[in-house]
């Protein structure tokens, strides 16, 4: 039964975080502390289920040819060792009011999207070059040490970030965040917390195969349905982990 409810869980969150550009963690994360996971353990495992979501969400974007090479190796090595810091640092430093204080900042993200009604609904890149790119790097890389350390909404945050300041619109936006995010800076999080701390691997396997359907589902939905879905997902999404954060 606990199997069953781990994949039920993970094929829900995982395909509406893919089709909104982040926020997994929300509901399958509780569900691993719920079902008697201590927190360090929850989030190894939840980290290493959300590589999954990566990886299916991968296997449709990847047929849309929009990614620019140069631009997706830039969040890497920007983002990444922000990733690593974070996942050192989360197994040492109490987290409850980082979590608040993120909270409060996720839900500035969606009503901030929420009153701009056009935000993210055409391509207009900007800040590709020069000062504008290193500004975008040292937010990516401040975003990736709160990816690395705390457990939901970091990819809402990249998300948003590549909308506003890089100037792509949602869907380019989300294809990066659930590729990048998804698959390299939750492998290098799962990768750190492993090795420091303890993943249950016998509850993996359920949570593997809900997290990989729920990515391919929700990214074939954001591909299919287009900008103002996405942005509408994008904002339930941010107030609905915002809300968890604060209240814990």
């Amino acid at each position: 039964m606990d199997h069953i409810v781990l994949f039920v869980a993970s094929l829900m969150a995982n395909t509406f975080s893919a089709f909104a550009g982040g926020g997994a963690g929300l509901l399958q994360l509780p569900i691993l502390i719920f079902l008697g996971l201590p927190f360090g353990v929850a989030l190894a495992t939840h980290k290493v289920a959300s590589v999954a979501l990566g990886l299916g969400a991968t296997l449709r974007h990847i047929r849309e040819g929009t990614l620019q090479r140069r631009f997706v190796l830039f969040i890497l090595a920007t983002g990444l060792p922000g990733v690593f810091l974070g996942a050192s640092l989360i197994l040492q430093i109490p987290g409850r009011t980082a979590e608040i204080a993120l909270g409060f900042l996720t839900l500035g993200l969606g009503l901030y999207s929420f009153r701009r009604g056009e935000l993210g609904q055409r391509l207009q890149l900007r800040h590709q070059q020069g000062m504008g790119l290193w500004v975008g790097g040292l937010v990516l890389f401040l975003i990736g040490v709160l990816n690395g350390s705390l457990t939901s909404g970091t990819g809402l945050f990249v998300t948003l970030w590549l909308v506003r300041w890089f100037g792509a619109d949602y869907r380019l936006a989300v294809s990066y965040t659930l590729i990048l995010v998804g698959v390299f800076w939750n492998g290098a999080g799962a990768l750190t917390l492993g090795l420091l701390g303890e993943i249950r691997w016998g509850w993996l396997p359920a949570l593997l195969v809900g997290s990989l359907l729920g990515g391919y589902l929700g990214a074939h939905l954001a591909i299919r349905q287009g900008n103002r879905w996405i942005k509408r997902a994008f904002e339930i999404v941010t107030l609905a982990v915002g809300i968890k954060l604060i209240v814990g």
